[in-house]
């Protein structure tokens, strides 16, 4: 597989990423390039270099870009990127068929992170936080292993998004925006100078509110409605009396009330994707703050050495309500509160030499989460436990039974575990925990290239990682129905007392306390690699490089313990082809990978209740594939573009124990990684004003969940979606229309067949823009 490797980087007829060399605004006015990136360059390893020299597999979404496409959240970017799809709808996504929360449920940290100006949010804010495409400089897709530079919770992956800047000419935008679901956006920019060439400002805000697809006639009102509010504010300091300083300082707000992070639809009625209803007696919403402060500065020390400073606080805020059997009466239901609280400094010195160009850094980070659980839930009666239960104490009496009494046991457990389960179908349990956590990581690292020769470089880095990690949980669980009197029972009123005492234990087995358990983890993480030039315009490269994320412990609800589990690792090995055509008019960029996993953290039942489970390690997986993206601007008039990407994951052991009962998953693929994806693209640009712009997405089918018969449960279909864009625009306003899901495709991220509900795809939206700029 890996020789697999060595061919891809010599292929040609892969494609390139969807940003090309020399993107310019989709208007030639002065004022709209200084929001899109002329030239695209890579910032998320720490040191600006463009595509072209990166070797590692990026995607970059532009200014210019988000502008043509009407980008309008990171979820549209997602759809647009090779090799990457969302989850649980727009509560998640996969880069290279790895989940940016989970593969297979394990684990407290994530696989990737999302940066926002520099600051890292926790994984909340994938589903609430600030993904606003408005007034977005750039949005970079770091596809792979970033382990060695950006550390933690970066196995599979890492977002960079990062906001426009403040510019030294007086400029702005403002934005009125309608469109189906009874969306209403308004949207304002403005930026210029507070002091000529030395210190400027940027301030953007946008206010969202949308009706949503889904009606409630049991709370009547709309499930699925959005409020949201983005404020961003940003300065930049270059004084001229200190050549070479740049201080940026990033303030934002996002105040965020919308549909709970998984939002279904009844499915058990006819015509459900036009009559989209939801019958649930609890509103499951979700209301988040997320507040960011971020301060970057950087200072040139000499025309080759920059030292650089980056201090980053953010607080995330999420207060949620959600049913959970999804029914008028309001029986099953509960609330989730998380406050988390992350603090990070950075201190590094980039070097740019001739031959050599490199960066040494020291990071640091606290990460703070209060997690506050609480629920009125009806748990599954354990049927098989009651049996096994009885049955042991029917043949207390014999210390060797024979078979037959064995089977007559067996038979007086079942006939009355029958009777019992009748009057007691489910155990209503009132359940409240609190689990707070605090993860402290600090690290070194460095990464570097070395000119062998004028055309082979060698490439390393490595990061030394030192992480503290602290969890306790406190759980009150208290029984809240009516035990079965045991003199409706005739003979068996026995036994019916002793059960009673089970369920009762069972219960209070939930409702103990653990105290603060504190693990550290030590990993060194190295990359390796070399890059040819075979001409000035064509570059391949070879690297191996190790991914991790530490490991920590998990609470087990229904046992009311803290269990550990270890570090899980990758070995990620990597081939990448860059090429320029056509005077840079035309890139041609392609990677390939192959992955292999260890140690993976798994969740896995123990069988004493659906709420028995805990995090072990007890996967090992592999996954290759590869990225091909082509882009070309044909004319001034006239650009293209194009990605395809391929992924095959498969686990090669996945052992989950629950009470007696192994099952071996070995064989079966991740969840939410389909074979193949494909986006393409085109725009043109008329000379009298009038802009048109077309393109398409496609996913190959996925599983919603790993397992034996992935073919048969948890299918996610196939879909192709097409977006348009057409409007006229002059120097200081434009007007537009478009279309999402213009054929209106239909599908499911996610079935509930237990409950009759599923997570369905968005309808066909249609839209209205109007802007000026000024």
């Amino acid at each position: 597989m890996k020789r697999m490797l060595l061919a891809a980087s010599a292929l040609g007829l892969f494609a390139a990423h969807g940003a090309w060399a020399a993107e310019t605004a989709p208007m030639a006015t002065a004022d709209d390039q200084a929001t899109a990136v002329e030239a695209v360059v890579v910032t998320g390893e720490k040191s600006n270099r463009s595509l072209q020299q990166t070797v590692t597999s990026v995607a970059v979404t532009t200014a210019a870009r988000i502008e043509r496409e009407n980008i309008q959240t990171f979820y549209d970017v997602v759809a647009r990127t090779a090799n990457m799809s969302e989850t649980y709808g727009k509560t998640g996504f996969t880069i290279r068929g790895v989940s940016n929360m989970n593969v297979s449920g394990g684990g407290t940290g994530g696989l990737a992170t999302i940066y926002v100006d520099g600051a890292a949010l926790p994984m909340e804010a994938t589903y609430s936080g600030p993904l606003e495409m408005w007034d977005i400089g750039q949005v970079e897709v770091l596809r792979g292993p970033q382990s060695t530079l950006q550390g933690r919770n970066s196995l599979a992956g890492a977002v960079i998004i990062t906001s426009a800047n403040p510019t030294q000419t007086f400029q702005g935008r403002a934005r009125v925006n309608i469109a189906s679901g009874d969306e209403r956006t308004f949207a304002l920019a403005v930026s210029g100078p507070i002091v000529q060439d030395q210190l400027a400002f940027r301030v953007a805000a946008e206010k969202k509110d949308s009706d949503g697809f889904i009606y409630n006639p049991t709370l009547k009102r709309d499930i699925d409605a959005v409020d949201n509010l983005y404020i961003r504010g940003k300065l930049l300091f270059t004084p001229t009396a200190l050549p070479g300083l740049r201080a940026m300082l990033t303030v934002a707000h996002n105040d965020r009330d919308a549909g709970y992070q998984f939002t279904y639809s009844r499915v058990d009625r006819p015509d459900y994707y036009k009559h989209r209803i939801d019958l649930s007696g609890d509103p499951s919403r979700t209301k988040a703050k997320t507040d960011i402060l971020t301060a970057d500065i950087s200072y040139a020390l000499t025309d080759k050495l920059t030292l650089n400073a980056i201090a980053s606080f953010n607080t995330v805020k999420t207060d949620a309500t959600y049913d959970i059997d999804f029914l008028p009466a309001r029986t099953s239901y509960g609330q989730h509160n998380q406050d988390t609280d992350t603090t990070s400094q950075e201190l590094r010195l980039n070097y740019e030499g001739e031959r050599l160009k490199g960066l040494i850094g020291l990071w640091h980070s606290q990460r703070d989460t209060q997690d506050f659980l609480a629920s009125q839930v009806n748990v599954a009666f354990p049927r098989a436990t009651l049996v096994s239960v009885l049955t042991s104490t029917l043949l207390a009496g014999a210390p060797s039974p024979t078979a037959a009494q064995q089977a007559a046991a067996a038979a007086q457990a079942n006939a009355f575990a029958n009777l019992y389960i009748a009057a007691l179908p489910v155990v209503p349990v009132s359940y409240a925990g609190d689990q707070p956590n605090q993860v402290e990581t600090s690290a070194i690292f460095a990464d570097a290239s070395f000119a062998l020769t004028d055309r082979l470089t060698l490439l390393g880095g490595f990061r030394y990682d030192h992480e503290k990690n602290t969890i306790a949980t406190t759980q009150k669980a208290t029984f809240t129905g009516t035990y079965p009197s045991p003199a409706a029972f005739g003979a068996y009123a026995p036994y019916v007392t002793q059960v009673n005492a089970f369920v009762a234990n069972m219960v209070a087995q939930a409702g103990s306390n653990a105290p603060a358990d504190t693990r550290t983890f030590n990993a060194f993480l190295p990359k390796v690699g070399l890059k040819y030039a075979w001409t000035q315009d064509i570059s391949t490269s070879l690297t191996a490089q190790r991914g991790y994320r530490s490991g920590g412990s998990t609470v087990n609800q229904a046992r009311s313990t803290v269990v550990a589990y270890d570090p899980e690792y990758t070995w990620n090995y990597e081939a990448s082809l860059r090429t320029a055509w056509l005077d840079g008019s035309l890139t041609v960029n392609a990677n390939a990978f192959y992955v292999d996993w260890t140690d993976q953290q798994v969740t896995v039942n123990l069988g004493l209740n659906s709420y028995d489970f805990q995090v072990e390690n007890a996967g090992k997986s592999h996954l290759y594939g590869f990225e091909a993206e082509i882009a070309q601007r044909v004319t001034p008039q006239l650009s293209w573009y194009a990605s395809l990407g391929y992924t095959r994951t498969k686990f090669d052991a996945f052992t989950v124990s629950s009470g007696s009962d192994t099952r071996d998953l070995s064989g079966s693929e991740f969840p939410y990684a389909p074979h193949w994806t494909l986006a393409a693209g085109a725009d043109y640009r008329w000379d009298n004003g009038f802009i048109a712009h077309l393109d398409g997405n496609y996913r190959a089918k996925a599983y919603s969940e790993a397992g034996m018969v992935q073919s048969q449960d948890g299918v996610v279909k196939s879909r192709l979606l097409f977006n348009g864009r057409f409007g006229y625009e002059r120097e200081h306003w434009g007007a537009y229309v478009y279309g999402k899901n213009l054929l209106n495709a239909t599908y499911s991220q996610y079935d509930r067949a237990d409950a009759g509900v599923a997570l369905l795809s968005e309808p066909r939206i249609v839209g209205l823009t109007l802007e000026t700029r000024w």
